[in-house]
């Protein structure tokens, strides 16, 4: 098969784009930057195509010639001085995508979305894809992965049929970026320089393993329906018990503090202000603290009963990305 994938130098596009020439098919692989696309240079099977999800040519160009898509590709910055460029890249860049495959002659595309777009647990019971969203969402990223979704089913018909996959928090092995923040975090951690926990830890998220990730993205492809979407998720897990798994599997036990999130609120609100005066990205952003009033339980029964996903435990997957990451039981070796 010939597949573009966009967004093939960023953390999940760069894992997926590395497994499916691995596996014999040939990537064309949609770049914006030289630098980030270099890694990609020398991989048999990736053809490097350069383009811009505003620029309709290029995405063109790209597709041409391709059995099918992966759109992976996505504006994931927590914050940007200008929040219209959350929609121009995520939703008017997606609806670029899925018309450019349209008019290749494309039949098949998966969208990345992110399980941002999911509700947060209001009952007590884990949230699923068909969980009604009750709240607004808490981020401009959020709400334009939610409007592309909504694209997406309208534009999946007879002659292309689009999928939406949902991850959840990924993390593991690969490109330390934005989108692989959970393993920058343990990084941090394992080095001393992660103390903090939200709240009082409870909050609960869900954490998937990088590997998982791709795995549910070949699986929407071959086995996904049209129009559907699918939580590509792992375990859940609070803020407490999964440092509490990460010291044990480390070695390292440095004591945590628990923030309360009023004062976290207080230093995000700073950072904003800072942030819109000088352009500086801020590390923290008013509607990234509201998250961790709630809980985000999600369940990937959906996804386990129609595609046969079998996603690893926390425990196992994070033991795997401290190996990467060169810790054993506590004794760093880089």
């Amino acid at each position: 098969m010939k597949y573009l994938i966009t967004g093939a130098t960023g953390y999940i596009g760069t894992q997926l784009t590395k497994r499916l020439v691995a596996e014999g098919h040939t990537v064309h692989a949609l770049y914006r930057s030289e630098g980030k696309a270099e890694g990609l240079r020398s991989v048999p099977g990736v053809v490097l195509k350069k383009g811009d999800l505003l620029d309709k040519p290029s995405l063109q160009a790209a597709v041409a010639g391709c059995d099918a898509v992966f759109h992976v590709a996505a504006f994931a910055k927590p914050w940007h001085k200008d929040p219209q460029t959350f929609y121009s890249y995520n939703l008017d860049g997606a609806v670029n995508v899925f018309e450019a495959a349209q008019q290749a002659g494309v039949k098949r595309v998966v969208f990345t979305s992110t399980a941002g777009t999911i509700s947060p647990n209001e009952d007590g019971q884990s949230s699923d894809e068909a969980t009604p969203r009750t709240l607004d969402y808490f981020t401009d990223y959020d709400r334009s992965k939610a409007l592309a979704e909504e694209a997406a089913v309208r534009i999946s018909g007879k002659d292309m049929e689009i999928v939406t996959v949902n991850p959840s928090r990924v993390y593991g092995p690969g490109l330390l970026s934005d989108s692989n923040g959970v393993t920058r975090m343990v990084k941090m951690y394992l080095h001393g320089k992660f103390r903090l926990l939200p709240g009082d830890g409870d909050s609960i998220g869900n954490y998937v393993f990088i590997d998982d990730v791709v795995n549910g993205h070949l699986l929407a492809m071959k086995l996904g329906k049209a129009g559907e979407r699918y939580i590509i998720g792992g375990s859940n897990s609070s803020f407490n018990d999964f440092f509490e798994t990460l010291s044990a599997l480390s070695g390292k036990n440095p004591r945590m503090f628990k923030v309360p999130l009023p004062m976290m609120n207080v230093a995000a609100h700073l950072m904003e202000f800072r942030a819109n005066l000088t352009g500086t990205p801020p590390v923290l952003t008013p509607p990234w603290v509201k998250r961790f009033h709630f809980n985000w339980e999600l369940s990937v029964e959906k996804a386990k009963r129609e595609l046969g996903y079998s996603p690893m435990p926390l425990e196992r997957g994070l033991a795997k990305t401290l190996k990467w990451l060169g810790e054993e039981a506590g004794n760093p070796q880089k």
